[in-house]
């Protein structure tokens, strides 16, 4: 199935029958991807009387209960009520689902004090004559399928400068998806600098603008412009796991 679209006054069209899945699963267990001390996912069976909801346990069906963390345990969105004191909620703040994004590579560059930090300079260069969008998906490198699996706790993982944040505010990304825990140092005294910087807040909130991290872009995936679908829960909180989509663009003569 193809849909065809106009993006700055040229025709695209994308094949939705071949999906590119830059999405974690959550699985239970230490296998997977964690972060911030965050507990593993766990399920368990229902159990009530002689119910048990659990066909491996004799059960007539699987009726399981989840307990996870979005932040720490899987591919997530988030939106503003992240870090603000109002009440704001993923499900209410993501209303649009679909977007022009284009997907860039970056090396983190490591400082002296051995942080890896993405600079405002490096996506100044990156995206010196990449088009306008809505949607940034950035590939840190190195990659391989080792970001599927690491648990990141307590490990300084790279981050993103609140300076480069900001100059993807003013390019006018509204949308940003990035490989990593979080685009704020792992330990930063709770300055939360770029996720401030990103939604503006407390100053004038960018309400419908969204952060997705923990995602994962094979290397087959090229950089580029794509059509990206950001899926997610109903939450009435701040994040919820979520499946963003990438489809290859043609261009229509």
């Amino acid at each position: 199935m193809w849909i065809t679209f106009q993006h700055q006054g040229r025709h695209f069209r994308a094949n939705l029958s071949e999906p590119l899945d830059i999405a974690i699963p959550l699985r239970e267990g230490l296998e997977t991807v964690n972060c911030f001390y965050a507990p593993p996912m766990e399920t368990a069976p229902v159990v009530a009387g002689n119910f048990v909801g659990s066909t491996a346990q004799g059960g007539p069906l699987n009726f399981l209960n989840v307990r996870f963390n979005p932040h720490g345990n899987g591919t997530h969105t988030e939106c503003v009520g992240h870090i603000a004191k109002e009440p704001y909620t993923i499900n209410q703040c993501l209303k649009c689902f679909h977007f022009p994004a284009y997907l860039l590579s970056v090396f983190p560059t490591r400082t002296e004090d051995g942080d890896r930090v993405v600079f405002r300079a490096q996506l100044e260069q990156a995206l010196m004559d990449g088009p306008t969008v809505e949607a940034l998906i950035i590939r840190t490198l190195p990659n391989d399928e080792l970001k599927l699996r690491t648990n990141y706790s307590g490990a300084n993982p790279p981050y993103v400068h609140h300076e480069a944040i900001r100059f993807l505010v003013e390019r006018g990304i509204r949308h940003l998806l990035i490989d990593l825990p979080s685009v704020d140092r792992e330990e930063d005294g709770g300055k939360l600098l770029a996720h401030k910087a990103f939604w503006a807040y407390p100053e004038r909130p960018r309400e419908d603008c969204t952060i997705t991290e923990l995602i994962y872009v094979n290397n087959s995936i090229k950089d580029g412009l794509y059509l990206l679908n950001i899926q997610i829960a109903s939450f009435e909180i701040d994040a919820s796991p979520s499946k963003p989509v990438l489809y290859a663009l043609e261009p229509v003569q």
